[in-house]
């Protein structure tokens, strides 16, 4: 006589009943793992992410994550690198100038859709192919141009500083560097004016309006003269 055993309740590595996977491991991948992650971070910054808080937003248990990313580092390791890979970087042009700035607005245009996990890609040290696409393509830009190869790190990382902190700028919108509506900035120049400071009252009407639009081109200007003056002066073998 054959005897038939019932099936266990499910349980960690039981699969579910029915043949169905446990909740959410049909979805999940490191994709996913990362999408979900930018979310967090626009919402909360990166300071709100945690494998348990990721975990939540994908309905999952916390230790599925594992089988994805080895932990909190690989996951911010990996949001970095899915920024760098979404940049659509244009073609050279031979112009050292424009294809700076043209670098600088396709690196704005790409962060500003996550603008609050831009400061990853500064502080996370990657290493993969992808990830380091863009350091190649500006760096033989630079070297294009004549820069000797330790002048191009300093300015590669120069550029990159400038760019994200306009950027985190942006993100940030302290008192002083945030858009606002004109009965904002009417008060802003009332309160500059009547410091009773001659540079502050003859800066206000400047002081008092902030466009982060017109603000980001300013800095890429500067910083572009910057670098191409620089590269200018830069000749024989490096140091």
């Amino acid at each position: 006589m054959t005897t038939t055993t019932a099936p266990a309740a499910n349980g960690p590595g039981t699969p579910s009943r029915r043949g169905r996977p446990p909740k959410g491991a049909s979805t999940l991948t490191r994709a996913a793992i990362v999408g979900a992650t930018l979310s967090l971070i626009d919402d909360e910054g990166v300071e709100g992410v945690g494998m348990r808080t990721v975990a939540r937003r994908l309905g999952v248990d916390a230790k599925s994550l594992y089988n994805y990313v080895d932990g909190k580092d690989d996951l911010l390791d990996a949001v970095a690198e899915h920024i760098l890979i979404g940049l659509a970087l244009p073609e050279p042009t031979g112009s050292l100038a424009a294809d700076l700035r043209a670098v600088g607005r396709t690196f704005r245009a790409n962060t500003l859709a996550h603008p609050r996990a831009a400061a990853l890609v500064l502080t996370r040290q990657l290493d993969s192919a992808a990830a380091l696409h863009p350091t190649e393509r500006l760096l033989s830009m630079l070297r294009a141009a004549g820069c000797r190869p330790a002048e191009a790190v300093h300015l590669l990382r120069t550029l990159l500083a400038t760019v994200v902190g306009t950027l985190l700028r942006e993100v940030t919108e302290g008192p002083t560097c945030g858009e606002v509506g004109p009965e904002v900035e009417r008060g802003r120049r009332a309160d500059l004016e009547a410091s009773g400071m001659p540079t502050l009252v003859e800066a206000a009407p400047h002081l008092a309006r902030f466009d982060h639009d017109e603000e980001f081109e300013y800095t890429l200007d500067l910083l572009v003269s910057a670098v191409t003056s620089r590269v200018g002066g830069t000749s024989g073998t490096d140091r």
